[in-house]
């Protein structure tokens, strides 16, 4: 379906809305390549696929591996981490003890999915747990002493902190005296310091791991793989004590890596790979509720934790109640599992109304500063909600292709999140602005970080982010659009989705293909959504009559939108994602477009 005469499509540089469409890779132009179609022999796979996958690094002998991952294969044996052996030992004796562990997570789902994970092994091994998540607006990120007095209070020997604590040097170190602490984080530190205790997180310094692409819940899972290891070495379990089914819960790593936007190859692509297999059989309550709600019909997927899943278990973290995630996803109660499921869709309804309040004027501040020749977009708002910031800082990020920052402003000081671009590492300039007084705190990874800071500073910590970051300059205000094929309208069908389907799941580093059609005409468009803010279309072939289903989602903000809107219909090239939908038991043909351009 690849066609060899690239030009018709490629030789057109620029679409509507000023975007390159270039290869994802240089090897996908070749029209012989010889690596693609020994590959296709090899694996017995169609040649679409194996070029693809060949443009992707994939070599034949690994084909195999990368369409149908093990676990046990890319399993990496957990006592590669820094420490993780003696975290192992700390909770296993609190197993063999009897202990109260208190378990402090973030508030986003890779927090309450790890909270969750290692809520369920510890209670399944005889261990008492309590647990907290912070709320964001009353207690920000990372451990407090009051939480973590509380956990204290109740009775708890070691506390665990997931998703947060690399950090928290200062209060952690305060309460040693009194329990004993582990961290189980990715975050980067700030530097060669930790806190004391136990710190298992891939991203210290003296970790050689080779894992620092992995989120936090991974490295609870991976916490668990070594403690019930050592338990069995020890003979614990030889008195008939239960085994717990570690794989049952990757289901909770899976929604945690896709939603924390982890690189879906390597470990990653294993573990999603397993969990979505266990989500899909429906056991874990809580997550099987809330797919209902909302409105989930068909298997798990990375697209259903990434844009249904995700963003309710996040809802409550973000403006309403912290732990309702958390609770959602241990809850054995079907009773109490719809009412949590339905109250994280209603606040995540809110969620999106006070989000789109902020967007507007956000996009027009945006341009604003990019006009004046920012390379880094900073804003903040008196009335802006701290719970929405991260999410309109992510869509002027996509919008814009620039790092982007996001804050409420509040009695005089600046707190929001910040998103970031491939190859400009935004959490190291944070981390640098903190410390060097900048900043009042500062964290985060590459392409995700979150800050606050004296109102008064604003200008200088801007100038500080334009300078650190300059080279964002050269970038186009939107990235270029990455081809992996060029197919006729003919030849997109069923058979072809269901190949490309193959390379499931989609994310960072295994994107979705994205495929060019060329000479076709939209012959009928309609918006339709609540808001109108999706364009259904169809477009038709010049033999006037091979037609395909096309969708654009938020095609308000999409410039090529009026192309396939024109009554006069034009003949256009148009790019996007082949998808066969499986709908009342039947398949469903739609191109998702991506972009459109006049022929």
């Amino acid at each position: 379906m690849l066609a060899d005469d690239t030009g018709a499509v490629l030789g057109v540089t620029r679409s509507a809305g000023n975007r390159r469409w270039i290869w994802r890779d240089p090897r996908l132009a070749e029209a012989d390549n010889r690596l693609a179609l020994a590959l296709a022999q090899q694996a017995n796979i169609p040649e679409l696929l194996a070029r693809i996958l060949s443009a992707r690094g994939v070599a034949p002998h690994d084909a195999s591996s990368f369409l149908n991952p093990r676990l046990r294969d890319a399993m990496p044996d957990p006592s590669c981490l820094q420490d993780m052996d003696r975290a192992a030992e700390r909770l296993a004796q609190a197993v063999r003890n009897h202990e109260h562990v208190g378990l402090f997570g973030d508030y986003d789902v890779d927090g309450a999915c790890g909270t969750a994970l290692v809520c369920d092994t510890l209670r399944e091994l005889g261990c008492t747990v309590s647990t907290h998540i912070p709320d964001r607006l009353t207690e920000g990120y990372g451990p407090n002493t009051a939480a973590l007095e509380n956990l204290l209070s109740k009775g708890a020997t070691l506390l665990v902190c997931i998703d947060c604590g690399t950090a928290a040097i200062d209060i952690l170190n305060s309460l040693t005296d009194r329990a004993d602490i582990i961290v189980l984080d990715h975050h980067k530190p700030d530097g060669a310091a930790l806190p004391k205790g136990i710190v298992v997180n891939p991203n210290r310094l003296d970790c050689a791991s080779g894992l620092n692409n992995i989120c936090a819940t991974a490295v609870a899972f991976l916490t668990m793989v070594a403690t019930i290891r050592l338990l069995r070495r020890t003979s614990w379990f030889d008195d008939g004590q239960t085994i717990p089914d570690l794989l049952q819960r990757l289901d909770l790593t899976a929604l945690a890596t896709i939603c924390d936007v982890m690189p879906l190859t390597g470990l990653n692509r294993a573990l999603v790979m397993q969990g979505l297999r266990v989500m899909s059989r429906g056991e874990r309550l809580g997550l099987a509720t809330l797919s209902s709600v909302a409105g989930v019909k068909e298997e798990a997927s990375a697209m259903a934790c990434g844009f249904a899943l995700g963003p309710r278990i996040n809802a409550g973290g973000r403006i309403a109640q912290a732990d309702l995630g958390l609770k959602l996803l241990l809850s054995e109660d079907v009773v109490e599992a719809r009412a949590l499921a339905e109250q994280l869709d209603r606040v995540n309804r809110q969620r999106q109304t006070v989000e789109s309040a902020i967007l507007d004027s956000a996009m027009e501040q945006a341009q604003q500063q990019l006009d004046a020749g920012h390379a880094v977009i900073f804003l903040h708002g008196e009335n802006w909600h701290p719970g929405v910031v991260g999410i309109v800082a992510g869509r002027l990020k996509e919008r814009y292709n620039r790092p982007a920052l996001v804050a409420a402003l509040t009695d005089g000081v600046i707190k929001g999140s910040a998103r970031s671009v491939p190859g400009l590492d935004l959490g190291t300039a944070i981390i640098a602005a903190r410390q060097n007084g900048l900043l009042l705190t500062g964290g985060g990874h590459a392409m995700a970080a979150g800050f606050s800071l004296a109102a008064d500073r604003a200008e200088e910590f801007h100038a500080t982010l334009n300078a650190q970051l300059s080279t964002a300059l050269a970038l186009p205000q939107q990235d270029a659009l990455k081809l992996d094929g060029i197919m006729t309208l003919a030849g997109a069908s069923i058979a072809v989705a269901d190949q490309l389907a193959r390379l499931e799941p989609f994310g960072p580093g295994n994107e979705e293909p994205v495929l060019a059609i060329s000479n076709v005409r939209c012959v009928k468009s309609e918006r339709i959504g609540k808001d109108g803010n999706t364009l259904r279309v169809i477009l038709q072939g010049e033999d006037g009559n091979t037609r395909l289903r096309g969708l654009i989602f938020r095609a308000g903000d999409k410039p090529f939108a009026p192309l396939l809107e024109d009554r006069a219909m034009p003949l256009l090239h148009v790019a996007g994602t082949l998808r066969a939908e499986t709908w009342q038991e039947r398949k469903n043909l739609s191109f998702f477009i991506s972009d459109a351009t006049a022929a």
